[in-house]
């Protein structure tokens, strides 16, 4: 990882997918880094990672998956999954989308393919950050106001009722539960696939979601743009083995509280995108255009900005 200052991503653009990477981008109040290796020396691996970046640069979504299988399968569902983040790339509400991702595994179930994914969606007028979590690891939440890490997960929001923590493809289900928090400039997010939590201890224990969770305490006040550095060298010294047994992928949310501004030459070069896309779209064997939901704070947000405000995280009772 470098320090140097990432670049922003482009409107409606969708940056991943299964191959070695260690890059940061900038988003709409987002600084994100992310690190993923594959096992051995695979060019690509069964975890899949994209983030992605809506017209106006308000909505941001990301997408952390560890898929069954390697090799060239993975490959064709991770290309699969780049499909379905372009088709809601504009999207605030990120239920069907999961929902979707859903169904697609479970057609690929009869094949002994599933998958555990965390998806989020960050809207950055009111820094509301909807989770799903399928299956996947629980995220670590860091509160710049505390100065700790914690899980953000349903265990620790008792209140919120529904369907969680379950793999994608092996039922069929309508709606998986969202959890939404408010993100102030400082806070941090970090998604990982099971490569860190099955390793072990300097004691050869496997470290599990709670080791983790006190490696990461342990290493104190670790820049953003450091931690995955500072992670996988505290974890790869502890023992013998460790991160090399799997795929490794790990992703840093840290929110800034700021925007990016486009140029007039992106702006129309998304709108060009928009249209290409949609023009396609008329073929009923093409991909869906990518259409806004319609949501007053998203598509009268564009407008007025105040409009944006209606889209907040629920007040935990």
């Amino acid at each position: 990882m470098t320090d140097s200052r990432a670049q922003h991503m482009q409107c409606m653009e969708v940056w991943g997918g299964s191959q070695l990477t260690s890059q940061g981008v900038e988003l709409g109040g987002l600084d994100v880094w992310v690190y993923s290796k594959p096992f051995g020396e695979a060019q690509r691996g069964g975890d899949v990672y994209y983030v992605s970046s809506c017209a106006t640069g308000r909505i941001s979504r990301l997408l952390l998956a560890d898929v069954s299988g390697h090799g060239q399968s993975v490959a064709s569902t991770a290309a699969d999954l780049r499909t379905l983040m372009r088709r809601f790339v504009n999207r605030l509400d990120q239920t069907e989308f999961v929902r979707l991702l859903n169904e697609q595994f479970t057609s690929l179930s009869r094949d002994g393919r599933f998958a555990t994914a965390v998806v989020t969606t960050f809207f950055a007028p009111t820094r509301r950050l909807s989770l799903c979590n399928a299956g996947h690891p629980r995220p670590l939440l860091f509160r710049a106001a505390d100065g700790k890490w914690s899980f953000l997960s349903h265990q620790e929001h008792p209140e919120r009722k529904g369907l969680n923590n379950v793999p994608l493809g092996l039922f069929q289900i309508a709606d998986y539960e969202q959890l939404d928090v408010e993100l102030d400039p400082g806070d941090c997010l970090i998604s990982y696939t099971d490569a860190l939590t099955e390793s072990c201890d300097a004691d050869g224990e496997m470290l599990g979601e709670d080791g983790l969770l006190r490696i990461v305490n342990l290493l104190g006040d670790v820049p953003a743009e450091k931690l995955i550095p500072s992670l996988l060298k505290e974890i790869g010294e502890r023992f013998p083995n460790n991160l090399a047994a799997d795929d490794v992928t790990i992703l840093v949310v840290r929110a800034t509280g700021g925007s990016i501004d486009f140029s007039l030459r992106e702006k129309v070069g998304a709108f060009g995108r928009f249209l290409k896309t949609f023009f396609r779209s008329l073929n009923p064997r093409a991909d869906r255009a990518p259409f806004p939901d319609a949501n007053l704070a998203n598509l009268g947000g564009a407008i007025i900005p105040a409009l944006g405000q209606r889209w907040r995280a629920p007040r935990r009772p």
